[in-house]
């Protein structure tokens, strides 16, 4: 860690623990003897720091300050790219919640948000105008069940629902035992055994037009097995049976394509020209077909023959629509 680093390393110390030894600081801080003691000096000498050595504790405290001493405050630290992302994603979250029974517990933890993003000299309020986390396809929908959905997960009960297929346009019942709810690209899933196909689905919480509360135990599945079938191809709508796509991107898209991960598993391979070969297993094509849509002429399907088929039937189609006279 850097000098400034470790002056916000030896104060968070200090703080914490009142007192702390010249072992616990060097301890903490990881570097020699020697460097101790200038950062102690340089906090004392050059940031007004009240630090003084108590004898009868055996270490380093924080003296109350002189009335007319010099303010201490220690110099700008920033943020690097997790700890904002981080941040900022839990004070959207937490503006997003609606009043309920949370709200007295969430509140300290909103002034809590607010005080880490001002720590820095800066104003909280300017670091939320000056930096932005945007939501991409984001479904803003009412998840009327989600409370429904959580409750029985957490009490391994079942559910009976109705479930909209967003692909075919046409609404199931079925009863589900919940296993996990996931996350992804900024919308909710339940992972379930459901009792009708015998096998682990998927569903999108939004799309749940209608659920209820079925007082059996849940089928309990093992989480290596979820993720045997849910993790093994790409995206959300995977399988357990799995093939591999090839997909070759020219220079330009492999620019950008270069640095993203697909899958867990993908392989890539650079060649001569500046393209890039990606290969990925997905078992579901739908949300791979999506986003190879998305590079257009910057990706060749090479493989398997299926997946290359529905990618040139999904181009005629658009093709199609703009077919005819100018």
């Amino acid at each position: 860690m850097d000098r400034t680093e470790r002056f916000y390393k030896i104060d968070q110390l200090l703080n914490e623990r009142r007192h702390a030894s010249f072992a616990q600081i060097q301890e903490a801080l990881g570097v020699s003897r020697a460097t101790v003691k200038r950062d102690l000096q340089y906090l004392r000498d050059r940031m007004n720091a009240p630090l003084v050595y108590d004898r009868d504790a055996g270490g380093y405290r924080f003296a109350a300050p002189a009335r007319h001493a010099p303010k201490y405050e220690l110099p700008g630290l920033w943020f690097n790219s997790s700890e904002i992302y981080a941040l900022l994603m839990m004070q959207d979250l937490l503006e997003e919640v609606q009043p309920g029974l949370l709200g007295p517990h969430i509140a300290p933890l909103q002034a809590r948000l607010r005080s880490l993003l001002g720590s820095r000299e800066d104003d909280p309020g300017d670091v939320s105008r000056r930096i932005r986390i945007l939501h991409a396809a984001k479904r803003r929908t009412d998840l009327r069940y989600f409370e429904l959905i959580a409750s029985t997960l957490l009490k391994r009960r079942r559910l009976a629902i109705r479930h909209w297929n967003r692909g075919r346009d046409e609404e199931t019942e079925r009863e589900v035992s919940p296993q996990r709810l996931v996350y992804y690209r900024d919308n909710w899933y339940l992972d379930a055994w459901c009792h009708l196909r015998e096998e682990i689905r998927s569903f999108a919480v939004d799309a749940i037009r209608h659920a209820t509360l079925v007082d059996r135990r849940a089928r309990e599945v093992a989480r290596r097995d979820l993720d045997a079938v849910l993790g093994a191809g790409y995206g959300i709508f995977s399988g357990a049976r799995t093939a591999w796509a090839r997909l070759r991107f020219s220079p330009e898209h492999a620019r950008w394509v270069g640095a993203e991960q697909w899958h867990p598993d993908q392989h890539t391979t650079r060649e001569p020209d500046g393209g890039l070969l990606l290969e990925l297993p997905y078992s579901n094509p739908t949300e791979l077909v999506m986003d190879i849509l998305r590079h257009g002429a910057g990706v060749e399907v090479l493989g398997p023959p299926e997946l290359r088929r529905r990618v040139h039937e999904e181009l005629e189609l658009a093709r199609s629509l703009y077919a005819g006279p100018d």
